[in-house]
């Protein structure tokens, strides 16, 4: 009898040494492993010469190599044949170490493949000296908004795209609705885009700015998303958020959010794999 049961004994730990092996298998590959997103998003004030376009979000890389020097998400992204690229914010992690010249590698691979347009997040802010960041970034080619907008053309159209810094910026900063006066002032009632990192500022404030299409990051997808909800935990640890992963629409505007790539220091992903998401723009 003993024996039986020390073999009983044996049989229970390896089978739950091989439960907790294939458990951090499949944590890790969750963490580890792109997903491609591709999102059609038809908006009638598109105009007809943007019909078709592709664009590349991507967001919240928190310092994170995919591959040696990012060859994976490099890849990953240039098999999409974007036209744009957005970076959402959250390029680097306070609380992650920074490997050297991370920024300027990843702007010169982006910006090799398509023309890169950035925004700061709340961490750029947090691991300090954001101008130099943006110098470094502008040095490698991507273009970085900073309470400013452009013009982009396509099959002879033009749209307007602005960035706004994270609120985490200088106290004294352009506000959003005075970028968004400028844009009114400028060219009118055009079809403007606007990339913002924060999806939770949407309902209450991006949403009433005039902008046709919002494009944020910051939710990583609800770090956990299990069936049926929009997230279980937000990135300030609240439990059930919303607007944490691709599109939504409010007072006439509609919002879309990356789930983003990294995490931010102890965090981890469940059941929501670092996205490389793809937005194709349809004339309604």
């Amino acid at each position: 009898m003993a024996r039986r049961s020390k073999r009983r004994g044996r049989r229970r730990f390896l089978t739950l040494l091989v439960l907790a092996a294939l458990a951090a298998g499949f944590l890790y590959w969750s963490n580890t492993s792109l997903q491609t997103a591709e999102f059609s998003l038809v908006l009638p004030e598109l105009p007809q010469g943007f019909d078709g376009c592709r664009i590349a979000v991507l967001g919240d890389l928190h310092s994170t190599f995919f591959g040696e020097q990012n060859e994976k998400l490099m890849d990953a992204v240039r098999i999409q044949r974007p036209e744009y690229i957005f970076l959402v914010g959250d390029l680097l992690d306070a609380f992650r170490d920074i490997p050297e010249g991370y920024a300027a590698k990843t702007a010169a691979s982006l910006s090799a493949i398509a023309p890169t347009y950035y925004v700061t997040g709340n961490h750029e802010w947090a691991v300090g000296d954001v101008p130099e960041l943006k110098k470094n970034l502008e040095n490698q080619g991507v273009t970085v908004l900073s309470n400013q907008f452009v013009i982009l053309e396509r099959g002879g159209d033009a749209v307007v795209l602005a960035g706004i810094d994270d609120p985490n910026g200088y106290a004294d900063q352009k506000r959003p609705e005075t970028v968004a006066e400028e844009i009114r002032a400028a060219y009118g009632d055009s079809f403007w885009m606007l990339l913002a990192h924060r999806n939770d500022h949407f309902p209450e404030q991006y949403s009433l700015l005039g902008a046709d299409l919002v494009i944020s990051g910051h939710g990583h997808g609800g770090l956990v998303r299990l069936p049926f909800t929009d997230g279980l935990v937000s990135t300030d640890r609240t439990l059930f958020p919303s607007y944490t992963a691709g599109l939504y629409e409010k007072n006439g505007s509609t919002l879309f959010v990356t789930r983003g790539l990294g995490n931010s220091g102890p965090t981890f992903r469940l059941f929501n794999r670092p996205e490389v998401a793809v937005l194709v723009l349809k004339k309604g």
